[in-house]
């Protein structure tokens, strides 16, 4: 008992009351030792007064702080005693609506009447792998404990789940079951776990009834062993069962039922399948009517078949075996429907008037009269004979009461059997754990055989609790040596030994039914003799001689003696077993078997001992009692329970009533009496109850140490303090890790603590108090202070008011007045402004009238005067016109008669001969002037056939082309005749038709103005088609170069194979030949070399600006060579379209002279031919020449870049110049030619003009000799327009040449189009035939046609490829020998230059060899290696690289950065083989080193590099979204042989695969520190205080640990934190990493918080709300965290 000390005034006590059992109240006076009676109060403020004994003084039991109340363990109290334990306990059920609380080893679960959400797979999770004193009290952690202890102790486990009917037993332990089937899996194929829940539903219904207490209690007990293999996993189960509460089948007390699978098959009795049972409703039949309650609420008998039938055919139980048990089931309920009907005194017979007898038979298939014959006699078997005799009517009832008992407790073992056997499995288990649902403690007012049973199981059930207990206690002590001391408690081995020991209760009863006339009386007289006043746990009752009283552990218990030896017996007419045996049912045969032939027990436990069991009885042990099987079961069960670490649950039942989380205060302090729960309470509390580690005293009882007292070591610390606290030394006791307390010295701390926080928070209140005393005072002060300002200011402002208004009243009277006066003298004004306005308008008005007047006559007479003088002067002309016609008329007619006569006389034809003579010299003169140009010009085309002759030599193709124009020449003699003939005929009609001269006169300026204007629009169409054609060949090029790069991807192999090798030749040679002091070494290439087929554009010899001016002339040169041919085009282009204008105007104006023309324009296109065919191969021949200059000029560039190591070709060198001077010359060169085919063009073009002007000329001179008679006066003097018609003539019959040569052209490009729009048609269809032929096939066919087509098409294309190749390879020998003849040139040029040098110069050269000083060089960042050692690279950059060596001594993403460059060389070379091979090795190494080695440090380390190689391969393999940012020397190292996008994609899966690993090999290094360091550290000291943890933490699976604070997982997040900048991980990746993990402990902390009610409290939200984790968050910039941290401590 506590100190008296504590009973002081304001302390709370429990007193007993009828009504609430205990009460509360509190002390109004304190307690002096000598008092007889406490002054109370209680709560509802009524005074009491508590009487004392007078011998004994026992006070009552103090109440517990209030720091307690509701705590999740009841040892953890610092008053252990029956009112503190119930109040406890009601104040979780009914407040808190927590069913679970721990009482030391015991779970106490109370029943709460409904469904609760606490029992599905999240809480499942949540408590797997956790302490059980980490989490809330419940049934899981207790399953997690029972789990935890077998896989690390290796020994077997057992769960006692105990409590009387009603209190929830049966679905603790399927909820132990069921976490244990979630937990743990299976490792069979079968799905075991699934098996042990299917078992449930079944026994449930042929094992559970409704009762007065519960609507679904177990009415047997059974146990349960959970097989684990050596992995921890469910391979098997076993049952056993115990005590089958019979009696059940046959009779129900009222509100109770049958056994629930008889109202199941009642329910179905509607359904096909069981029409032939012949059921009906369950109020039709006895057995299930009986208890007037054949319905439970909420519960569907109908659909709990379904759950039975599908457990049943889980389980492996046919639908034919469980048709036969519906079949037996039936002929038990039309059993107990046979009527027995009295027949005389002492004998029956059976009444089958309603057909339930035949019935039976029918089901059961036996005899009709057997069974009719033996329900109404029994066989006597005497030494002699054997008779039958009759029975009574009761003893018949009796008798066929005993057959359907029997009957259903075969069935229900055979069940059992089976269900045992779809559990078993073929190996032995490793361990087990065993779950035992057992009926609790019970006391009835009518007690009878099945509770004294049931009772002494209880009985020792509980001495092995109370040895288990004293056990533990002892372990604790000796663990953290404390002096034992021995504990009294209470030992019921007394009360065993009074039930089971010789000559004890079973042993007498058993006795008593071996007697012929054994009866209940006389066992009783039996047991008065033996044991009344001889045991001080039995007694008889005072008013019956047929009762007796067992004093057990929980209570005195009278059992009723009235059908002891009846039921001890079990007795059934063997007659009747024999009946059954003989019936034809296999299944009901099966059932009675084992009674044929005596044997032993069928089956043993999987640790090697017997199981007992109604199902494995023999026919020998059927004769034995039933109390004699109960015993030797219980032993068995007894033994397997002492070699396993048992674990206990003990079921609550609050209420009779079934309220839900309502306690009745009576029933439950019965019940905890009942299941041991105060006895571990009286145990704990005889020692040291109370358990703190040195750190929660500290951390708790801070306020109560001085400052002096505090040192470094807690013990000593809490040593002093104690001392100095406690005087009586044996109220505690210093163990190794924890002081130990006995009962109320927590409670007398915690009033130290109380009153010192008291005194404390006056201290606080009263200078707080201050402080806002005086504050009041100077806002008050400061207040009064401010209203003196504004009321001075107010009166102020309000004279300066008034002074403003008084003025402002003047002003405003003032310029009143003022306005007043203004307005009058400007109303005067306007009125006299007004008068005279109008006044002066009416005068202005009559004067306008006046003058108008006068205008208008003054006009009239203008125009009279006008007419009349007109008039006159037209009479007076006409008289002078006709004077003047007269007169020269006269005249006319006199010269008339003169000039005919002098046209008559001979000197007038003189003088006109004389002009006509002088004009013929004239056009004599000019004539042989154009003779003489004409001979000029011949000679100059001949001197041009020569020149063109030597040229046509070269060529064979020219050659012929000459000849033929030669051919053609010879003819045109004839042309020469056919143009004098049609001159002649032009002069004849130039001589008719003078009026056509004068119109083609007229044409022809017309067409000299339109040629004007053709030649503007041509020039504007020329620049829109030069802009087209720039557009065109700009997309063209871009098509042709994405074929090209495609093409280049298919094939890369067959094209670039001979290429490579090839060059790799020449570049060794040229290395060999031009630098022969470079050294052999590693092969590094620069980057800016990126592909075979690419420029070189950077060069470690040519300067930048030398290699930009090479790049300009270079363009120079092409841009030229596309001019040329853009020029020539487009004139074409542009000649077309001027001859379609031309010829669209003339054909209307020249229909006259179409023959004629017909003929010019035949000679005119074989001229025209010859000289375009001359034309085309002069070009060919100069752009051929243009592009082997070209490819020259690349061959040396490229020779001098792969020579950069020699120091001879230096820029500014004798041999650089050289080269530039043959540069130039070839580029003169060039330009040459370009000027040579210009000057070609156009001196053919105006060689047939001048030929065909001389025909001309000759035909023009030809008929003037012929003709000197004709009209040549009729032309112009000069001659011009016909030179100007000829020119015209000419000009279009070139034009319509050309046009017509375009149009040859133009349709056969037509043509070709045609045909191959038709090939792609004729591909078209057979495409789709070969579809639609494919379509038909099977799958697996039209797979192989699709295959052999794709290979078809690939081998064309390949041999397409191989026939350019060839080409290719042709041009690529022909230019080695450009580029062999260049080299030597260059090679000779260098020697020159090297001899002409002066020797000083070399004196000089040989003079600074000495100071070299290395420059920079420009590596091309390619790694080359051999593939033999390619898996010794891998070894040692991936294998056994050490992630700490490379992130302190070297680069970090060191081996990313070498597995790129071996890439980038991969590349280079184009091998694509080295390439797969180098990323899948790479990527399947890493992937084995994280396998074996799962580190946090080397997944950091590759986590970082597979994300650099990846980064790697976006920026330069192709990815817009990251090669947009790249610099132009970042994209000259751009891989382009290869398209890695499914490699990116594949080591971005890895680099996820990667990070997730990571994430889960921090959170295993971190979850186990959160819960301990975020919930239980108090990081502010003093604010949370620290609860008493109780003896849960001794039953943990894991033994203690080093405690984790919030010190340690900063520690640990700056270890990731900077491990992970150190490896070279990306910041954002760094902070994505950081932040994953604050969810993670966020989410923990979270979750462990709501499974932990005692945590959920102000102050720990306090600490929370602190957390020193944003300091870090801040120091890293990861500022959104901080919110989410803050959010959440809030």
């Amino acid at each position: 008992m506590a100190a008296p000390e504590l009973y002081s005034k304001f302390a709370r006590v429990w007193i007993p009351d009828t009504t609430e059992v205990w009460r509360s109240a509190e002390l109004t006076k304190d307690y002096k030792p000598r008092d007889t009676v406490l002054h109370l109060q209680l709560e509802d403020e009524t005074e009491f007064e508590y009487k004392l004994g007078p011998k004994s003084g026992v006070l009552p039991p103090l109440r517990n702080p209030d720091i307690l109340v509701g705590e999740n363990d009841l040892t953890a109290l610092s008053y252990l005693h029956e009112p503190a334990v119930l109040h406890n306990l009601r104040v979780r059920f009914t407040d808190s609506k927590l069913i679970y609380t721990y009482c030391g080893i015991i779970l106490v679960a109370i029943n709460p009447y409904e469904s609760l959400p606490i029992y599905g797979s999240d809480i499942i999770n949540a408590y797997s792998g956790q302490n059980m004193g980490d989490m809330d009290p419940h049934i899981f952690a207790v399953s997690e404990e029972a789990y935890k202890q077998m896989a690390r102790d290796e020994k077997n486990q057992s769960i006692i789940v105990s409590g009387e009917s009603g209190a929830g037993k049966t679905v603790s332990a399927k909820y132990a079951m069921r976490y244990f089937a979630t937990v743990s899996g299976s490792s069979a194929e079968a799905c075991v776990e699934e098996k042990v829940l299917a078992s449930s539903p079944i026994m449930e219904a042929i094992g559970n009834a409704k009762t007065t207490r519960n609507d679904n209690s177990s009415r047997f007990g059974k146990y349960i062993e959970i097989g684990f293999d050596r992995k921890h996993h469910i391979i098997g189960a076993n049952m056993r069962t115990y005590l089958l509460e019979k009696s059940r089948v046959v009779f129900q007390a009222c509100e109770e039922r049958n056994y629930h699978i008889f109202y199941q098959l009642c329910a179905c009795a509607h359904l096909p399948e069981f029409e032939p049972l012949k059921l009906g409703s369950a109020d039709d039949f006895p057995y299930t009517n009986q208890g007037r309650s054949p319905i439970i609420e909420g519960v569907n008998d109908l659909k709990e078949m379904e759950a039975t039938r599908k457990a049943f055919s889980l389980l492996g139980i046919t639908e034919a075996h469980q048709m036969g048990l519906f079949q037996i089931l039936s002929a038990i309920l039309h059993l107990g429907n046979v009527e027995v009907k009295e027949r005389g005194s002492s004998s029956c017979c059976t009444s089958d008037e309603s057909g339930h007898l035949a019935v039976f038979c029918e089901l059961t298939e036996v005899s009709y009269e057997s069974m009719a014959h033996w329900l109404c006699h029994k066989k006597l078997k005497t030494a002699t004979e054997t008779l039958n005799k009759p029975v009574t009517q009761l003893e018949a009832i009796n008798g066929r009461d005993a057959l359907a008992k029997h009957i259903y407790a075969k069935l229900f073992s055979w069940i059992v059997g089976q269900v045992n056997k779809a559990l078993s499995t073929s190996s032995k288990p490793h361990s087990f754990i065993g779950v035992l649902d057992i009926y609790g403690f019970e006391t009835f007012e009518v007690n009878s055989f099945e509770q004294f049973c049931i009772n002494y199981a209880n009985e020792k059930l509980q001495q092995q609790f109370n040895m288990h207990v004293f056990k533990l206690e002892q372990e604790e002590y000796m663990k953290e040596q404390i002096p034992w001391t021995l504990i009294d408690f209470y030992d019921n081995q007394p009360c065993i030994n009074l039930i089971e020991a010789k000559m004890g209760l079973l042993d007498l009863l058993d006795e008593e039914c071996t007697m012929p006339k054994g009866s209940d009386e006389s066992w009783a007289q039996k047991l008065y003799n033996t044991h009344l006043k001889k045991s001080s746990h039995f007694e008889k009752p005072r008013m019956s001689n047929k009762a007796f009283i067992i004093l057990h552990f929980a209570d005195k218990v009278e059992y009723q003696c009235d059908g002891f030896l009846e039921k001890n017996k079990d007795t059934v007419n063997e007659e009747q077993i024999n009946v059954l045996k003989a019936s034809k049912f296999a299944l009901l045969v099966e059932l009675f078997q084992d009674e044929e032939t005596p044997a032993a027990l069928s089956t043993t436990a999987p640790s090697g001992r017997a199981k007992f069991g109604r199902s494995s009885q023999s026919f020998r042990e059927h004769k034995k009692s039933v109390g004699l099987q109960f015993r030797n079961s219980l032993h068995l069960l007894m033994d397997t329970l002492n070699a396993t670490t048992p674990h206990y649950v003990r079921c609550v039942k609050p209420n009779d009533v079934k309220a839900p989380f309502m306690m009745d205060p009576h029933r439950a302090v019965q019940q905890l009496r009942a299941c041991g729960v105060l006895e571990t309470i009286r145990i704990s509390a005889t020692g040291f109850p109370s358990r703190w580690t040195y750190q929660e005293f500290f951390s708790r009882y801070r306020v109560l140490m001085r400052q002096k007292e505090i040192l470094s070591d807690r013990k000593l610390t809490c040593q002093s303090v104690l001392e100095r606290l406690v005087q009586n030394k044996d109220k505690y006791q210093f163990g190794k890790t924890k002081i130990f307390f006995r009962a109320g010295q927590v409670a007398y701390l915690e009033k130290l603590r109380a009153d010192k926080l008291r005194t404390a928070c006056i201290h606080i209140q009263k200078t707080i108090r201050c402080w806002l005393a005086r504050k009041k005072y100077l806002r008050i002060r400061q207040a009064a202070i401010t209203l003196q300002r504004y009321a001075r200011g107010h009166q102020a402002r309000c004279l300066c008011k008034t002074l403003r208004r008084t003025r402002a009243a003047v002003i405003f009277q003032k310029y009143t007045r003022m306005w007043a006066a203004r307005r009058q003298f400007l109303r005067q004004k306007a009125a006299a402004a007004l008068i005279q306005r109008l006044m002066r308008g009416y005068t202005a008005r009559l004067e306008y009238k006046r003058l108008v007047c006068e205008h208008k006559a003054l006009l009239i007479q203008r125009w009279v005067r006008g007419f009349l003088a007109r008039w006159r002067f037209r009479r007076i002309k006409r008289a002078v016109v006709y004077l003047q016609c007269c007169v020269r008329r006269m005249l006319a007619r006199r010269e008339l008669k003169k000039l005919k006569i002098e046209a008559r006389s001979v000197e007038h034809y003189k003088k006109l001969n004389f002009g006509m003579e002088n004009k013929i010299m004239q056009l004599q003169r000019k004539l042989d002037e154009q003779h003489k140009e004409n001979r000029e010009l011949s000679e100059q085309i001949r001197h041009m056939e020569s020149h063109s002759a030597t040229e046509l030599e070269k060529l064979h193709l020219q050659l012929k082309t000459l000849q033929d124009a030669e051919e053609e020449s010879r003819h045109r003699g004839d042309l020469v005749t056919s143009l004098q003939e049609e001159l002649e005929l032009v002069c004849q009609e130039l001589e008719k038709n003078k009026e056509m001269v004068s119109e083609l006169n007229e044409k022809n300026t017309l067409l000299k103005s339109e040629k004007d204007e053709m030649n503007r629009l041509i020039q504007e169409q020329e620049q829109q088609i030069k802009e087209k054609s720039e557009s065109t060949h700009e997309e063209a090029t871009e098509h042709l170069q994405a074929q090209l790069n495609e093409e280049r991807f298919r094939y890369q192999n067959l094209l670039t194979e001979h290429l490579k090798l090839e060059e790799r030749y020449a570049d060794l040679r040229s290395e060999k030949e031009a630098a022969e002091l470079s050294k052999p070494g590693h092969n590094r290439a620069d980057s800016g070399y990126s592909s075979n087929q690419s420029e070189i554009v950077h060069s470690s010899v040519l300067t930048g600006s030398e290699v930009s001016s090479l790049e300009r002339e270079d363009a120079g040169q092409t841009a030229a060579d596309v001019s040329l041919l853009l020029k020539l085009q487009r004139r074409v282009a542009e000649l077309e379209k001027q001859k379609m204008d031309l010829r669209g105007e003339m054909d209307t104006k020249e229909e006259q002279l179409q023959l004629e023309q017909t003929k010019e324009l035949e000679d005119c296109r074989r001229v025209l031919g010859a000289e375009r065919d001359y034309e085309a191969l002069k070009r060919q021949e100069l752009e051929s020449d243009n592009k082997k200059l070209k490819k020259d000029l690349q061959e040396l560039r490229q020779s001098l870049s792969k020579g950069s190591g020699s120091k001879v070709a230096s820029p500014g060198g004798q041999a650089y110049n050289v080269l530039l001077e043959q540069l130039d010359s070839t580029t003169e060169e060039l330009e040459m030619r370009k000027e040579e085919v210009l000057i070609l063009r156009s001196q053919l073009v105006n060689h047939e003009a001048f030929k065909h002007k001389e025909i001309g000329t000759e035909g023009d001179s030809g008929d003037s000799s012929r003709s000197p008679t004709l009209d040549l006066h009729e032309l112009n003097e000069d001659g011009e327009l016909w030179m100007a018609y000829e020119s015209l003539k000419e000009t279009n019959r070139i034009l319509e040449s050309q046009l017509q040569t375009q149009g040859q052209s133009h349709e056969k490009e037509v043509e070709g189009l045609r045909a191959e729009l038709q090939q792609l048609r004729a591909e078209l269809g057979h495409q789709q035939q070969m579809l639609s032929d494919s379509l038909e096939l099977p799958h697996d066919a039209r797979i192989q046609a699709s295959l052999q087509h794709e290979i078809s098409r690939l081998t064309q294309q390949n041999m397409d490829l191989l026939e350019q190749m060839g080409k290719q390879d042709k041009m690529i020998r022909k230019l080695k020998k450009h580029l062999k003849i260049y080299m030597k040139k260059f090679g000779e040029a260098e020697g020159v230059h090297i001899e002409q040098s002066p020797p000083e110069n070399m004196v000089g050269e040989s003079g600074r060899t000495v100071s070299i000083v290395r420059k920079e060089r420009d590596f091309q960042g390619m790694l080359e290696y051999r593939r033999e050692d390619e898996s010794k690279l891998f070894k040692i950059l991936i294998t056994e690289l050490k992630p700490r060596g490379v992130a302190v001594n070297l680069v970090p993403g060191l081996p990313a950065y070498i597995l790129f460059m071996c890439l980038r060389h991969a590349d280079y070379a184009n091998d694509d083989q080295r390439v797969s091979t180098l990323l899948n090795s790479s990527i399947n190494t890493i992937k084995n080193v994280l396998k074996k080695r799962g580190d946090f440090e080397t997944i950091s380390f590759w986590l970082a590099n597979t994300c650099r190689f990846l980064h790697c391969l976006r920026q330069y393999s192709g990815e817009e979204a990251y090669t947009k940012h790249n610099t132009p020397r970042q994209n000259e190292h751009c891989l382009t042989n290869f398209d890695l996008s499914e490699y990116r994609q594949v080591l971005s899966d890895l680099a996820i695969q990667i990070y997730q690993q990571l994430i889960r090999v921090i959170e295993n290094i971190l979850h186990p520190k959160i819960a301990p360091a975020m919930l239980e550290q108090e990081t502010i000291q003093g604010v949370m205080g620290v609860k008493p943890t109780g003896m849960r933490k001794r039953t943990s699976s894991v033994y203690e640990e080093r405690s984790h604070s919030l010190e340690s997982i900063l520690k640990q997040l700056d270890v990731f934190y900077y491990t992970l900048l150190q490896h070279g991980n990306d910041t954002e990746l760094v902070r994505q990493v950081i932040k994953q993990l604050f969810y993670a402990i966020c989410s923990v902390t979270l979750n462990n918080l709501l499974l932990r009610k005692d945590m959920c409290s102000w102050s720990k939200g306090l600490q929370i709300r602190y957390w020193p984790l944003e300091d870090f968050t801040y120091e890293i910039h990861v500022k959104h965290i901080s919110l989410y941290l803050l959010v959440f401590g809030g």
